[in-house]
């Protein structure tokens, strides 16, 4: 069984060290090296995730499950191009104005 690791600080000296101790022991009250009063500290605890089952994407509700599908069915490539509208002649201008305006000269900046 892994024993506890605990972090101290001395009140005299300030210096911060960790000692293996089982949760049974009472804490330190002495600093080993000038005998100044310790304090426990609150610190993280270290664990490590293992295996299969700790993101969404391990086990994804059904809600998920249909929406990876319906984007995996959307990135299908289209029948027809959308550029091209299939019920327009090509080659023939249906706007009166842009097909009998002539084009009209650039303008010029007067010097």
């Amino acid at each position: 069984m892994r024993m506890p690791t605990y972090e101290y600080e001395c009140l005299k000296c300030g210096r911060v060290f960790e000692i293996r101790q089982r949760i049974s022991e009472p804490p330190l009250a002495a600093c080993d090296v000038c005998g100044g009063q310790v304090r426990r500290l609150l610190s993280a605890a270290p664990f490590i995730l293992k295996g299969k089952g700790w993101y969404v994407t391990d086990y994804p509700s059904e809600s998920r499950k249909k929406a990876l599908q319906s984007e995996k069915s959307s990135e299908k490539p289209a029948d027809k191009p959308a550029d091209k509208p299939a019920d327009k002649p090509a080659g023939k201008s249906t706007d009166a104005k842009t097909a009998s305006a002539p084009a009209s000269p650039p303008a010029t900046k007067p010097d």
